[in-house]
């Protein structure tokens, strides 16, 4: 999946790339074996439907090198516009392919985002999945724009090989590509709370309910707070049905 043969397909404005977990793993590959900075999201339903009303995040989306199909919706809504994306890549299961891949490379991260210390346990349970991973920073996600200079900086200083950031829609996207080209990395991908998870403050679904797409409604169950953001599915469902409806 080079630049010039990269396949995308376009739901709501938002440009997927057409991958499954092999291809993606050989591009991070390729993305630390090449020059520049290369950024990878993962968004969902609930995040293109944020797209809908800020034209930020949407060009965030847009301008990533690798924008990975996250959800079941985005896989259900590929197969309504008639063009199935082979395999729900979601954000954690290929955050820790590529903890897999820095282990075998020996690479440098540095975690950003989450509450404070938030980051550091999660560094701690990576070291101790990835013996040869080294955390060479971790920094949470609680600053302001008169702050970012500082962590921008901070990044710099450590050089670390990927940059994991943790500071959800549509900040850690805005931020990665906002301050791409100043920031001294090989990768950097959006991570979303997937630090919570690592450092044990949440739990994910079992397997079983993960392998039936079936892990949003884990989720509400345990945190019923989510209910308004789950909300966004069936509108997204709806919106993409609209929208095949009209240009047929």
């Amino acid at each position: 999946m080079n630049a010039e043969t990269r396949e995308r397909m376009n739901i709501l404005g938002v440009l997927l790339d057409q991958t499954d977990y092999q291809k993606a793993y050989r591009q991070a590959e390729r993305f630390l074996d090449s020059s520049g900075n290369k950024v990878i999201v993962t968004p969902n339903a609930e995040i293109i439907m944020a797209a809908q009303k800020n034209p930020e995040l949407r060009a965030a989306l847009n301008s990533a090198d690798l924008c990975l199909p996250d959800g079941i919706g985005v896989v259900i809504a590929s197969k309504i516009l008639g063009k199935p994306l082979a395999e729900r890549t979601t954000g954690f299961d290929f955050m820790m392919k590529l903890l897999e891949l820095a282990n075998k490379k020996s690479l440098s991260l540095f975690l950003l985002g989450g509450k404070p210390e938030v980051a550091e346990k999660a560094g701690e349970k990576i070291c101790s999945m990835f013996p040869n991973v080294e955390i060479v920073g971790c920094h949470d996600g609680y600053f302001g724009e008169n702050e970012e200079i500082e962590v921008v900086n901070l990044i710099n200083h450590t050089k670390p090989d990927i940059l994991l950031v943790a500071m959800g829609c549509p900040k850690q996207e805005i931020f990665m590509i906002k301050n791409k080209n100043k920031m001294q990395f090989k990768i950097a991908m959006g991570v979303g709370g997937s630090f919570d998870v690592l450092s044990g403050n949440v739990q994910r679904a079992p397997q079983f309910v993960q392998n039936i797409g079936l892990e949003w409604l884990y989720r509400l169950i345990m945190q019923p707070s989510r209910l308004k953001r789950v909300g966004a599915l069936p509108a997204f469902l709806v919106k993409v049905i609209s929208h095949r409806t009209i240009n047929n």
